[in-house]
Parts: structure tokens; sequence; C-alpha cells
């Protein structure tokens, strides 16, 4: 790229006069309706102009290629400048969220949503790429870190769906720490609701967690799959799919082999030691085993419900793997304890329940070590204390979650995306609308009432206690007789309302008119329990394997994560008998192993209670910072290159409700600062440096007089700003803190060259008179 031109099919316009145009605002249309609106994206998307604006949001359309518009060139182009001096960019939004934090002191909060397989992974990449170039640290090994985190995450949370190859299964939320003079200095990650089932069973067409693939890949080519016993010809059942074609990809694939070393590559950046990457490796290993242990029913007299382990291949190399005994083991997997009346009782398990104890210890084993590999990045990554405390600093999240989701076949993960998106629109909408109304009318403005789709009765229809959606589940899930069918039918009678409908025929499946679409839900296994059976729990925390008993010895969240902190050994050991407390691990009989306070009196969490706690604690983060929005839009549903779908793009505009935005801001003031703040944040404009003026309506008068702003209004007791007067704001005040430094740098010069002066004279006329007195003194 030379001058700053890059050659792509059709250029992508930087320099000269092309630098902005009209266009590349949606605001700016003089006819504001829905064919407008598309027909404008529609052309630039033929131009490859992917990003437009709405006023501050940025919509996004998915390219589907490679576009040469991220590279350092383009990261120096977008960097503290007037957002109209270049085209729209992901970059642009980025520095916008920057310079508002430093200029403001802030946190920020930057908003990627839409649907699944529209962009929104690949933003959030670019955004953070964007942050760690604008907030240059002295320490170039953390910018690497930082840039490392993501693709080492997304391949354990991230997987191929139906609709996108690279589909996250968890919801992300990065904060960005920052000094407040703008250097980055640390980085922490929060997960959300990933996606567990996915490891024990994928819908046809769909893949599980890429990491299975990449490891299976990598130690295939480092000829070590012998080392951690997994076949060479027959895929584990985990793994295997309909096609037959697993092993093959695997072993012709390059992507997988490069993957798997570049996974190396972020465990060794990170700061991951040798040590905890082979017993990560050893525990993915050992979750593929697992899934081939197989059960059969054993018939005799008194009982026909026994289940054993006909074939001991699987659950010894399984057993190897975890560092754990293959008797103990099998005993978990086919028998329970139960305590009633203080006595302790075992119980077998049947053929059914055996592999339901096997797929939920799979599923435990990924929950926590995806838990504990966040939580490890954030020990590596929190911020030196040495540099500035955490308190001191600003933040930047970036939240990047699951988009809106219909499949064939929907079930209660579906539901929980669909739900925390419904969320996510109505923090847009209130952000948007509703709160800039209600300013409006507090402050006595004249401003048209925009109308727009509210979905708050859809959400307290899901979230309302006691008969919202999941406060029944809750409910029912502390039934030991609820079945799915007593569960679909108590949502009818409860939940009368035109958002919730029953199909006729059907009998476990139920319908939402979510604010994206209709969907319908199949209700199988919505009551199943996420908890760990007590006796696996107690199997895995006697593991040689350091890490695999650190990961059944910490505590569990309310979000359903792995606790930050280590458990206290003496919290660890409580669960466990005196015997093994006292260091004896090796025990020849499962009973020693049993502890009553494993299988009573612990309080049940569900699926639903741990998503509530999640969509509350990432709501909470969300709301402390003043958010950006970026709306990334799906241009078609079969994943290619300039193919723009004038129907499926209409319904995402409509559901994103951008036809009402564009008015909003067209008409609307989106910044509304309190006197103080302003006159505090902006006196240099129009004040002398030493002067403190009061936070008063005619000082605020005299700071946008000087500024030369026009459609600026003065409410009671707040100045209501247009989105891009902000930003000119910024740059006037950059400018005149900009020249005070050059004075600053000229005075103390001046000022210690004068000082100089001084001292040489002194140590001049010093000199003078030592030399006289010695002269005297040699004379006489």
């Amino acid at each position: 790229s030379r001058h700053e031109r890059i050659h792509t099919r059709r250029p992508y316009h930087v320099d000269g006069a092309d630098k902005y145009s009209l266009d590349d605002d949606l605001v700016n249309l003089e006819v504001l309706d829905e064919d407008t609106i598309i027909r404008q994206l529609q052309k630039r998307y033929a131009d490859l102009q992917i990003y437009t604006y709405v006023g501050d949001i940025l919509i996004a359309l998915n390219p589907f290629q490679n576009l040469s518009i991220y590279s350092p060139q383009f990261s120096k182009l977008y960097h503290g400048v007037k957002r109209s001096s270049n085209p729209p960019h992901i970059f642009a939004s980025a520095d916008a969220a920057y310079q508002s934090m430093v200029t403001s002191s802030k946190d920020q909060c930057i908003i990627i949503s839409g649907e699944s397989g529209a962009g929104k992974t690949e933003s959030a990449h670019l955004i953070v790429q964007h942050l760690t170039f604008l907030g240059k640290a002295n320490n170039r090994a953390l910018r690497e870190k930082i840039l490392q985190v993501n693709p080492l995450v997304e391949a354990f949370g991230n997987a191929c769906t139906a609709i996108n190859d690279n589909s996250s299964r968890f919801g992300k939320y990065l904060e960005m720490m920052f000094t407040p003079t703008g250097a980055v200095m640390g980085a922490k990650i929060s997960e959300y609701l990933l996606e567990k089932s996915r490891v024990i069973k994928q819908a046809v067409g769909e893949k599980n967690f890429h990491i299975f693939y990449y490891i299976y890949a990598g130690l295939y080519h480092q000829k070590k799959l012998s080392e951690y016993r997994l076949p060479e010809k027959k895929p584990p059942r985990y793994i295997d799919n309909d096609t037959g074609r697993v092993m093959q990809d695997i072993i012709a694939k390059d992507s997988y082999g490069r993957q798997f070393e570049a996974i190396q590559h972020c465990f060794r950046i990170i700061g991951f030691t040798d040590e905890e990457v082979y017993s990560v490796y050893r525990i993915l290993s050992g979750i593929l085993n697992t899934g081939n242990i197989e059960f059969a029913a054993i018939s005799s007299q008194h009982q026909t419900d026994k289940s054993e382990v006909p074939n001991p291949e699987a659950l010894d190399n399984a057993a190897a793997l975890l560092s754990i005994g293959s008797e103990e083991l099998q005993e978990a997997l086919t028998s329970h304890c139960v305590v009633t009346r203080g006595e302790t009782i075992i119980r077998t398990n049947t053929v059914d329940k055996a592999a339901d104890v096997r797929d939920a210890m799979s599923k435990a084993l990924y929950g926590r070590l995806f838990s504990w590999i966040v939580n490890r990045i954030n020990t590596l990554l929190q911020p030196d204390k040495n540099i500035c405390s955490v308190e001191n600093g600003m933040n930047v999240g970036i939240l990047d979650i699951f988009g809106f989701e219909n499949f064939t076949r929907n079930s209660f993960e579906q539901l929980c995306i669909n739900i925390a998106n419904e969320q996510i629109q109505f923090y847009f909408n209130q952000h948007i609308f509703a709160l800039e109304q209600m300013e409006y009318q507090n402050e006595g403005i004249d401003a048209t009432t925009v109308e727009y789709e509210d979905n708050r009765p859809l959400l307290d229809m899901f979230l309302q206690k006691p008969v919202g959606l999941l406060s029944l589940l809750d409910e029912e899930s502390r039934f030991p007789q609820a079945t799915d069918l007593t569960l679909v039918d108590k949502f009818e009678d409860n939940l009368r309302c035109k958002y919730f409908w029953r199909p006729k025929g059907v009998e476990l499946s139920f319908g939402i008119q979510h604010y994206a679409g209709k969907v319908l839900y199949d209700a199988c296994a919505f009551l199943s329990r996420c908890t760990l059976p007590a006796d696996i729990g107690v199997v895995l925390r006697t593991s040689e394997n350091k890490l695999l008993q650190q990961l059944f010895s910490s505590p569990l969240t309310k979000t359903g994560n792995l606790a930050q902190a280590r458990a206290r050994v003496t919290a660890a050991s409580r669960s466990l008998p005196p015997q093994l407390s006292a260091g004896r691990i090796k025990v020849d009989t499962m009973e020693v192993m049993r502890h009553p306070e494993e299988t009573t009196n612990m309080k049940r969490q569900t699926m639903a209670s741990y998503f509530r706690y999640s969509l509350m604690d990432l709501l909470s983060k969300m709301v402390v910072g003043q958010p950006h929005f970026i709306r990334c839009i799906k241009p078609n549903d079969d994943r290619e290159a300039l193919a723009f779908s004038h129907k499926r793009v209409l319904v995402q505009l409509r559901y994103t409700g951008i036809l009402e935005t564009v008015k909003i801001r067209q008409q609307g003031y989106s910044h509304r600062i309190l006197f103080e703040e302003f006159v505090k944040r902006y006196y240099y404009l129009a004040f002398r440096a030493h002067e403190t003026p009061l936070g008063s309506r005619e000082n605020c008068l005299a700071i946008l007089e000087k500024s030369k702003l026009d459609n600026c209004i003065l409410g009671k007791t707040k100045v209501f700003l247009k989105y891009y007067h902000i930003e000119q704001l910024n740059l006037f005040l950059r400018e005149v803190i900009g020249r005070v430094v050059v004075m600053q740098a000229y005075i103390k010069g001046w000022l210690g060259a004068r000082r100089y002066k001084k001292v040489k004279g002194k140590r001049e006329n010093s000199a003078v008179a030592i030399q006289s007195a010695w002269r005297g003194y040699e004379a006489r």
C-alpha cells in the first residue's frame, strides 16, 4: 500500500477529497424510509464500504472475505482525528471510546450485537487490536499477551455450527485496563454460559469445540497420540459424526495443525507453564476417552437395574489420563450414594443413568477447565501494582456474546442465548430511546417523540418472579416427579400473553415471539440438573494431577464458573474423609471416599438460576461504562462475498430499530452533560487556566459561543449536544492543551536557562573571590 491507499478489487478511499462523504452517515439522508436506507447500504456494500454510521452508532456488514483495511497504516489513520476525516471504520469506534475515556476519565463499554454469523467475534478482535495500538504501553510483552487472549479463549469456547464456522458458544466480556494517561496496563475476561452440552453431543452438521480437533491434529503430527491414549483410526464418540470423515479431516487438513501450533504459541506468550499445558492436554484427552466408556446391564435374580463396564479399555485410558483409579471411577459411574436418617446407602445406576453420569462428568471437566484457563489468563494479565493501582485506572469493556439463534431444533441453550440478546436489545432501546426522551421531558426541551418497539413486556415474561418463565423452570426443577411435559403445561397455564404459544400436535415444544422473530423450542431435557454427582467430584478430587485436584476443590460462583481465588486447603478437604485429608490417596473401597456433606443439604443450582445470575453480572458490568454500539448485520445466509439479500437485511434493520435510531440521532441530542461537569471539562476553551468558573448556565453558554457550536440546547441543569459536538469539543480541548504544553515547555526552558545563568554567575564570582584571596596570601 503506497500513499496510504489500499489496492483491493475496488479501492478503499482514504486520501484526497474522497476521505469523507455525506453517504457515510445515514443521519445525512434527506428521505428517511426503509427503502432508502437499504439502497444506501447495498450501494456501499457493493463498493466494499462495509461500515456505515448512524450518528455515533456503527453498522458493520459482514463482507465474508478478507479486506486489507486493518493494517498498521489504518491504525495510524484512525488515531485521535476528527471522525469526518476518514471513511467509517471499526477503528474509528474504538478510537471514539478510547478518546472519550481519556477526556472524561470514565469507563467505556463497546457493545457488539447481531445475529450468529454477522461478524461479532471478528469485530471484537479488531477493537482489541486498535485499543492496544492506541494505549501503547512501554511493556511490549503485555501488548503481545493481550492480543493472544482472544485466539486462545476462542479455541476452547467457539465451535462450528450450521450457520457459522466460528460461532462463540459462550458470552465474553473483555475489560482492557488503562492508566489515567491512557496506557494499557492489563486485561480481564469474564465468561458466561459456556454451552457445555456441545462437549457430549452436537446437532447434525455441527462440530464440537475447536480445541478437540486442534489437539488431535497436533498430537497426530507429533506422533504422540499413543501417549495420550487416543486412537488413530476411529475417532472418539464425542467428536465422531455421520459423515465418517472426521479422522480424514484431522489428518489431512493443514489448518488444524497450524491452529494447534498457534494455540501452543498463545499459551507460551501469555505465560502458562509447560506443566500446566501438559495437564490441559491430558484432561482434554481424558474427556475424549471418557466419552468412549460403554455400559451394559447386569441381570440377576434380585437386581435388573445394575450396570457395568463390559470393555474396560476406555475406562482404564480415561482413569490413567485423569490420574485416578479405574475401579473407583467405575464405581462412581455405576452407583451413587444416598444418605437417609444418617445412614449411607449405596444404590446402583441403570445403564441410562450411568451414561448420564459419564456425560455430566465430561461436561463438568470441560466447563471447569475452561473457567480455570480464563482465571489463569486474568492472573497473568492483571495490572502491575507498581505502574498504577486498579482503582485509579479506567476500563474499556468489549462485549462479544452469541447472537440471536433460530435452528431447526432449539434447546435450552438457544433459549438462554435469545433471552440474553433480548436483554441487550432492551439496554440499547433504553439508552438510545427511553432515557433520551425522558431527559427531554425532565429538562423542559421540546423534542419530537420517536416511536420504537419496546421489548420490556417480553423480558418481564422471562425474568419476573414468581411467574416468569425462568422462575417456573426453577420451581419445577425442584419437584422430584416433574417431567418435561409437566413443565410445558406449567408454562402454558401461567404465561398467558401474546409472546407465548404452544403448537398443536407437538407436546414437548413451545414458541416465543422474540424481538427478532418467532422461535420454536424443544422442551426435551429442560429439567436436567447441571450439578455433578457428588461421588464423581470426590473421585476427581483424589487425582494425582495437581490441576485436576484444583478444578474440583475450588467452589463454583453463582454464575456457574470456577471461583477466581484458589480454594483454601481446609475448605477443599472439608468434604473429604479424614483418611484422604491425611494424604493417603490410594484407597481400596469407594465407601471410604463418600461423605454425607457431598450428597445432602446442598442447594441444587439449576441451569435457570446460573443463567439469571450470569445475566445480572453481565448487566452490572455493562451499565457502569458509557456505551458505544456496533450493530453487525449479515448480508446473506450463504456466506457469499458481495451477495446482498434485501429481505434478510431488512428483517435485521427492523428488529434492531435502525430506522428509529436514524430518526432520533437526526433529531435528538445523544450527549447530555450537567452544567458543572461541562464547565469543569471544557472551561479551558473560554476561560483563563488559573480561573475556576462556576458550573452555571452563563458559563456553559460562554464556552459554546467561544467554540462556535450551533444546534446546541441548554436545559434546566444540562447541556444538550449532538453526537458530533462532543468530538469537536474534544478536538478543540486537545488543541488548547497542546498549546498550553508548548507554552509550558518554552517557559520551563526559559526559567531553566535563567537559573543556570544565575548559578554560572555565582560560580564565577566565587572563583574570583578565591583567586584574589590566594594571590593576596601568596604575595604577602
